[in-house]
């Protein structure tokens, strides 16, 4: 059972709400804004593409170099990302661990998409979130592990 202070259970929406943010990043911007998304650490700790990001910098270049690439494949896909399931733990006052299901459709074109459109991928993600000096909560590390794929 999940047992939270009155101050913890106002972290935990803290928390869901910064994640729902960087999800809404990479949904309207393709990733494109992430450095200036305020969801993110400096010293992030970010996993995609197969390989670790470490820091801001890194992280915001992965998600240039793919729009290019996607641009120059035909365009990027019109993407959303669904969360879930949503569990949090403290491990220190400041500091909580983020396990959530993610729901992932992706399709090229514009919107709106008439007919079916399976999802591109369902994956198991973990973060840490940290709390900041003003009080604002932050994705420090990011990690997943798609469980379905599109063929």
């Amino acid at each position: 059972m999940a047992r939270f202070s009155a101050e913890q259970a106002a972290a935990v929406a803290a928390i869901q709400q910064v994640i729902n943010e960087w999800g809404d990043e990479l949904d309207q911007n393709s990733g494109l804004r992430i450095a200036e998304a305020g969801v993110l650490t400096d010293d992030v700790a970010y996993f995609v593409g197969g390989e670790w990001r470490n820091g801001l910098a890194p992280t915001a270049q992965f998600y240039k170099d793919r729009w290019d690439r996607l641009q120059a494949a035909g365009g990027a896909p019109v993407m959303r990302h669904v969360h879930g399931n949503y569990r949090i733990a403290f491990t220190a006052d400041d500091h909580a661990t983020a396990g959530f299901l993610l729901v992932f459709f992706a399709k090229v074109g514009t919107p709106p998409f008439v007919g079916y459109c399976d999802p591109l991928a369902v994956a198991d993600v973990r973060m840490e979130c940290r709390r900041d000096a003003d009080g604002d909560w932050k994705i420090s590390r990011f990690d997943s592990g798609q469980i379905f794929q599109r063929g």
